[in-house]
């Protein structure tokens, strides 16, 4: 459907802005996604025709569930490995940030070769960043390793993509996912 190198993302947040108004609407939690800041040099009605990203964004998603702050990035893949150029440094960092302020701060990694969604750690990912900064590190994460170090992410309270789940599980484990 969105074959487009810059849409093909755009189903699965398509999907996270469902999921998120469904846990609005339930009154579960307000999770926003961020707009990327944009100035309009030229529009027609709602369209714009003209402009350039203003600054860079934070994250894709963030809000608030049980008191608690959430702030996360939200990627999709056609391969069965995430490959480390999705991540950009000012996410990490803004991460980093809301984690240290006592966000809940993780990644939504949909993989679409599997049709499978898995929420990971911060810190999952930063292992990874810096084993590819050094000399002849990782360039990608292998699919396998998301089945071992991360979190399906299935159906449930009546949304496709219940998120809020791992969260709770890992909360009530007292597992740090941060």
């Amino acid at each position: 459907m969105f074959q487009g190198q810059g849409n093909r993302g755009m189903a699965f947040e398509m999907l996270l802005n469902l999921v998120n108004a469904q846990y609005n609407t339930k009154g579960l939690a307000l999770i926003n996604k961020r707009p990327t800041p944009v100035k309009v040099l030229k529009s027609k009605g709602t369209q714009v025709i003209k402009g350039y990203f203003e600054e860079k964004s934070t994250v894709d998603y963030d809000g608030t569930y049980n008191g608690k702050s959430i702030a996360f990035e939200a990627k999709s893949v056609g391969e069965k490995r995430f490959d480390l150029k999705n991540i950009h440094k000012h996410q990490l960092e803004y991460l980093q940030k809301a984690e240290k302020h006592g966000a809940i701060s993780f990644f939504l990694i949909e993989f679409r070769a599997t049709k499978e969604v898995f929420l990971v750690s911060l810190n999952f990912i930063e292992t990874y960043v810096m084993q590819s900064k050094k000399k002849g590190g990782r360039k990608s994460i292998p699919y396998d390793d998301f089945t071992v170090y991360g979190y399906l992410v299935e159906r449930g309270r009546g949304v496709p993509v219940d998120y809020l789940s791992i969260v709770d599980k890992l909360n009530d484990q007292k597992v740090m996912i941060l």
